[in-house]
């Protein structure tokens, strides 16, 4: 079966991370929602996005497809169902499509002319940026339960200091000596090739994925994602980095998402709770007001390519977007757009034959190109964000 994995309603939510990439790739847990869904589904799958998304992102269609809508989470109840779907059959919960089935001769979907199929389990969703972190405690837990499965991990150096190593999964490659994991309060995976330096201090739940760095004397709470080829150092509480991201000095950084490409510079904080202690509330690009998330610790969400320099302090609750560099002293403000330039005292435009050649030298670092798709991704990000800057 051809599986094609589709943004749904959740997408404008989901901005500033689904500026640059369909909802599919929104990393949660050890993985990627795409690789969750293609390991369980034991298939590769496509992606139905923006247009503008869509040379880097392309969709196949075959004779017979089914969709799956991104913003669900798979478990083995989900994907037994997704399995054994036939035509004209769809997953609902509730209100919301989970999966459909779909052939190519079919010019539109009237979900009235389906056989309705009702999903009524719990079930892990991504709908908001604030999901993110939020709910990748109970990511963690499922992916690493799945994937160390009839499995034995590497042996645990002898200088570890180690809680419940019955919790405590080591890929072949990763390296740590000297440092302390507590894994009673969750798991913790340590993915290919990955480092944790001596003196570091982990409790679980905790990811560290292939090629990631954890640098030395760092404090880490579950529950934290550092996604492939990333890097932390400093303090970090329940945030996720997305790969190629660094928060590789001193200072704290909590209950935030950084996207890919990130740099956050040394002795740089964020909050993570209010003064007053009250709900938090985040930019929404959906209603270009701010939202509320019900939560009481809701940090920094900041997009590809967006930077920080030293020292920088950010509001709880902050949104930044993609290609942003932010320095200075003060806090800047709570909403940043996209390819803004400056801080406290105030932005201007990131012209983007500057913001390129930055991508350009930081990409090329990891040998990795910033080739003619991303500018043109980026391009239009600049053109859509425009009406949020003051130029």
């Amino acid at each position: 079966m051809n599986y094609i994995l589709f943004d749904g309603p959740s997408r404008n939510a989901l901005l500033p991370f689904t500026f640059t990439r369909p909802v599919a790739d929104i990393l949660i847990g050890i993985m990627t929602i795409r690789q969750k869904w293609e390991m369980r589904l034991g298939s590769t799958t496509t992606t139905l996005t923006e247009e503008y998304l869509s040379e880097k992102f392309p969709m196949v269609e075959l004779e017979t497809n089914v969709m799956i809508n991104a913003s669900f989470l798979p478990n083995n109840i989900l994907v037994e169902m997704v399995s054994n779907l036939e035509p004209n059959q769809a997953i609902f919960k509730g209100d919301e499509v989970i999966a459909f089935y779909t052939n190519e001769d079919q010019e539109e979907v009237d979900f009235d002319a389906y056989e309705i199929i009702e999903y009524n389990e719990d079930c892990l969703t991504v709908q908001n940026t604030w999901d993110i972190f939020a709910k990748n405690d109970a990511a963690i837990r499922e992916d690493f339960e799945y994937l160390i499965e009839d499995r034995r991990s590497q042996p645990i150096p002898k200088s570890v200091n180690v809680i419940a190593p019955e919790n405590i999964f080591i890929e072949e490659g990763a390296k740590l000596e000297f440092v302390t994991l507590n894994a009673s309060t969750g798991p913790i995976y340590i993915g290919r090739d990955a480092e944790i330096m001596e003196g570091s201090v982990i409790r679980g739940p905790f990811a560290l994925c292939e090629n990631a760095v954890v640098k030395m004397a760092s404090k880490v709470y579950g529950a934290t994602t550092v996604g492939p080829h990333s890097r932390i150092g400093g303090e970090v509480n329940n945030s996720i980095l997305f790969a190629y991201s660094n928060k590789g000095h001193d200072g704290f950084l909590g209950n935030s998402v950084l996207g890919e490409w990130c740099n956050i510079g040394a002795d740089s904080n964020n909050s993570n709770l209010k003064n007053n202690y009250e709900e938090v509330k985040l930019w929404s690009y959906e209603t270009e007001g701010f939202a509320k998330t019900g939560l009481q610790f809701c940090g920094l969400m900041m997009g590809d390519h967006s930077k920080c320099g030293i020292n920088t302090m950010f509001n709880t609750g902050t949104v930044v977007g993609v290609s942003a560099n932010i320095f200075g002293s003060g806090f800047p403000r709570n909403f940043v757009p996209s390819f803004s330039w400056g801080g406290a005292s105030g932005f201007t435009t990131y012209i983007t034959k500057k913001a390129f050649e930055t991508a350009r030298l930081v990409m090329s670092r990891r040998n990795v190109e910033f080739d003619e798709r991303e500018a043109a991704i980026l391009e239009h990000i600049f053109e859509e964000s425009k009406k949020w800057r003051k130029e």
